[in-house]
């Protein structure tokens, strides 16, 4: 008989992320080399390959399952890039940045203090999926992020 279980789980957040990797083991190291994540699961199928496992970073829970073509889940670099961009924050972005990189990111953005009040900057793991890594420095109104992002984008016309 089922016990009544909450709707979402203990530990959990309302919102997920489920990262598709083609190697799952593999990803895994990278996770825990990079951004310090440590494996909460995983499970095998039946010929022995990882088709679910659990990280946390932080306090985020993130799922990490194979490419399945069946189900149409394609890892980043099936698909010639990634719709979707994870946002970590971290005590120290440039430390965590530097880690990221020597663990085998690539940097996409260097790191640098941003018109919204966090230092940030972005890699791309080798797994193809995108992290913005960033500190939080400042609290600001929305009045103070339009003024900053307009003096940005100003700054920057033509730039792209």
């Amino acid at each position: 008989m089922w016990k009544h279980a909450k709707a979402i789980p203990e530990g959990y957040h309302t919102v997920t992320p489920s990262l598709i990797v083609e190697d799952v083991a593999v990803a895994i190291d990278f996770y825990v080399k990079a951004f310090g994540a440590r494996e909460v699961s995983r499970f095998n199928g039946p010929d022995d390959r990882i088709i679910h496992a659990e990280i946390e970073i932080g306090d985020a829970k993130i799922m990490l399952g194979p490419s399945c073509a069946e189900s149409r889940c394609l890892a980043p670099s099936q698909l010639s890039g990634t719709s979707c961009c994870l946002y970590l924050y971290l005590p120290d972005v440039d430390a965590a940045f530097q880690r990221a990189v020597g663990a085998g990111a690539r940097s996409t953005m260097a790191v640098e203090d941003t018109f919204w009040g966090d230092r940030a900057g972005q890699v791309a793991d080798p797994f193809g999926h995108c992290w913005f890594l960033a500190t939080h420095q400042e609290d600001l109104t929305d009045e103070q992020m339009r003024e900053r992002a307009e003096e940005f984008f100003a700054s920057h016309a033509g730039a792209h």
